[in-house]
């Protein structure tokens, strides 16, 4: 897995314009002759041909037309979002050392400077942009860059490592922020755009744009961010193709409306090149209001920790068995009760197994996870669990994690 944002290490790269980019004019010109092309060779092999008795009447005629239609609706979507989408570049400074003199000798403490690319989108008038935690994680300095190619420095309101998603402000007012999608009304095999700064080529503030399909819904990418505490639960699978520099970016459905968060590519060979994942919007309304109110993420927990699923399932049990539950926790004030280990390291008691969040079934970590950001602090949800063979169900009340 690797994250989306694109580090140049600037003492190893200056910055060019590659021969190899060509003008935006040459492109068009190149891609409207393809597009001819294509036309030409679908009406060809479209018209002595004759409906099957079962075919549709338009899947015959190939539908020329249409995809002139849908041509048009792309660009004007791209038109249309521009000013709501913005570059980014985040600077980060590490301390290292370096070792001076012969071998063994001492070292010198030296200071890294690294940019990050990324993106942004609008959500308020006011100047308030969306992006990925990731992106401004231990950032010093921060410049957004406009559609107008306008640049202007920006801080930080408020970040969430948990789900990702961060929130940065510039001084600015009169923007045009995104419009927000309707999350149920998503679906496997629907337009998805994608718009951002691959690689750093927006400087000039024309971000790219680029277009598929939503490939899949509620994916789970496990273990990626676990040491940053980072929860990648009900991503977004989308084809449209996506590098670093995606980062914090918008996913769009064919109507420009606002449908996930660009974050992550999943590529076996640690490449950049991948299948992309989008957080989801209803993450995105559920996170963003509390960190904008707040300045930051009050989430619900039971306050226990548990054995990894792969003990679990050893085990030969489905669920999340429990390892530690403290006496003063929400778990612990319930009467749940954590496994029992000898001093040489044996198991005398396993500990109660949980099997389900109210009616949310919980066969690993990251089901109870996502079940409880259901919930908020305070609230009573009923927890059914499983000791010595017994199905019992017990009402805890949800406590804060600190």
């Amino acid at each position: 897995m690797a994250c989306l944002a694109e580090p140049i290490w600037c003492a190893a790269r200056s910055e060019r314009r590659s021969r190899a980019v060509r003008g935006p004019g040459g492109r068009r010109r190149r891609s409207r002759w393809l597009a001819a092309a294509v036309l030409f060779a679908l009406s060809i092999s479209a018209a002595p041909r004759a409906p099957a008795a079962d075919e549709p009447p338009d899947a015959a005629s190939g539908s020329v037309a249409d995809l002139g239609a849908i041509e048009r609706a792309f660009e004007q979507v791209a038109a249309r979002v521009a000013p709501t989408v913005v570059g980014i570049r985040a600077q980060r400074r590490y301390a290292a050392a370096l070792p001076v003199g012969d071998a063994g000798g001492e070292n010198a403490a030296v200071e890294q400077l690294v940019v990050v690319n990324a993106c942004g989108t609008i959500i308020s008038a006011e100047g308030l942009i969306l992006t990925n935690e990731h992106v401004v994680q231990a950032a010093v300095d921060i410049e957004v860059l406009f559609h107008d190619g306008r640049k202007l420095p920006a801080t930080v309101v408020s970040s969430d490592p948990r789900s990702d998603l961060a929130v940065i402000s510039v001084a600015r007012s009169g923007l045009s922020p995104a419009t927000l999608g309707d999350w149920e009304a998503v679906t496997r095999g629907q337009w998805a755009i994608v718009i951002g700064n691959p690689f750093g080529l927006g400087s000039d503030g024309k971000l790219s744009v680029s277009v598929g399909v939503i490939a899949n819904l509620d994916r789970q990418l496990p273990g990626l961010g676990e040491v940053d505490d980072r929860f990648y639960s009900d991503m977004v699978q989308v084809t449209a193709p996506i590098n670093p520099g995606n980062s914090g970016g918008p996913l769009l459905d064919s109507a420009g409306r606002l449908i996930g968060v660009n974050t992550q590519i999943a590529s076996p060979s640690g490449a950049s090149a991948g299948i992309g994942f989008a957080i989801p919007v209803d993450i995105v309304n559920r996170v963003v209001p509390e960190l904008i109110r707040h300045g930051r993420l009050t989430r619900p927990i039971l306050g226990v920790k548990v054995w990894p699923d792969n003990v679990t399932r050893q085990l030969g049990l489905e669920g999340v068995l429990l390892r530690e539950v403290p006496e003063t926790s929400a778990a612990g004030k319930a009467g749940l009760r954590g496994t029992v280990v000898t001093r040489d390291g044996r198991i005398r008691q396993l500990g109660d197994l949980v099997l389900k969040i109210d009616d949310r079934p919980t066969p690993g970590q990251n089901a109870l996870l996502d079940a409880l950001e259901q919930y908020k602090v305070g609230d009573d949800v009923r927890v059914t669990f499983r000791r010595d063979d017994q199905e019992q169900v017990v009402t805890v009340r949800l406590q804060a994690m600190e």
